[in-house]
C-alpha cells in the first residue's frame, strides 16, 4: 500500500503519516507532484529485459508521451541477487536533482522517495501501479532497500535529463531507510 510521511527537515522522527491515496495525490500536487494509480497489470519473469517492458506497457508510454512531450523513455529495475545492488542504492541514497521533469511509473515492487522542498521532506512510498513525478530541481533521493524488488518506467522530456546533479547534502543519512520506514506502518 502506498504511503507519505511528511517531516519537518531537521526532525526525521516527527513525521505525519497518510495512507489514503486521494490524501497522498493532494499533499503531493501541492508541490507540483502528480502522484496516480495505473493498471500495472503484466507480470514479468526475472530475466525480463527493458524491451520486454517497454513493449508490454506501450500504450501507457504512448500516452505520457503525448500528455508531456517525454522523448526518453528507459527501465530501471534491481532485485536481490543484482551483483552491484549496493553500490547502485548508495548512489540513489544521496540527495540529488535532475534539470528535467522526471516521472516513474512502478511496474513492479516498491520503493521508497524522499522529496526535500523547503523546510519539509515528504517520503513517499511507490508500489506497483503507482506513478510518481518529481518536478524538475527537485532535492530528492531513493531507497530501494537492503533487498530491492523493483521496476519502473522512467520518461525524461531530454535525452540526458536522468544524469543526477548531487547536492552534497547529508541530509538523507538521518531519515528511515526502505527497511526502517516499512516497519512503521
Amino acid at each position: 500500500m502506498s504511503a507519505l510521511t511528511i517531516f519537518p527537515a531537521g526532525q526525521p522522527d516527527q513525521g505525519r503519516s497518510f495512507r489514503e491515496f486521494a490524501d497522498i495525490a493532494d499533499r503531493l500536487r501541492d508541490l507540483g507532484v502528480q502522484f496516480e494509480r495505473w493498471q500495472a497489470e503484466q507480470a514479468f519473469g526475472a530475466d525480463a529485459d527493458s524491451d520486454t517492458v517497454l513493449s508490454a506497457y506501450q500504450a501507457s508510454i504512448n500516452q505520457l508521451k503525448r500528455q508531456y512531450g517525454f522523448q526518453s523513455v528507459d527501465v530501471i529495475s534491481l532485485n536481490a541477487e543484482h551483483p552491484n545492488k549496493e553500490a547502485l542504492r548508495q548512489k540513489f541514497l544521496s540527495e540529488h536533482t535532475h534539470s528535467d521533469f522526471e516521472v516513474r511509473f512502478f511496474v513492479e515492487g516498491k520503493g521508497l522517495f524522499y522529496l526535500h522542498v523547503e523546510d519539509q521532506v515528504h517520503a513517499v512510498l511507490c508500489e506497483r501501479g503507482d506513478l510518481i513525478s518529481v518536478p524538475a530541481n527537485t532535492r530528492h533521493w531513493f531507497d530501494m532497500g537492503e533487498h530491492p524488488h523493483f521496476k519502473c518506467i522512467r520518461l525524461f522530456t531530454t535525452e540526458d535529463g536522468w544524469v543526477a546533479e548531487f547536492t552534497g547534502d547529508r541530509i538523507a543519512e538521518r531519515f528511515p531507510t526502505l527497511d526502517q520506514y516499512l516497519t512503521t506502518l
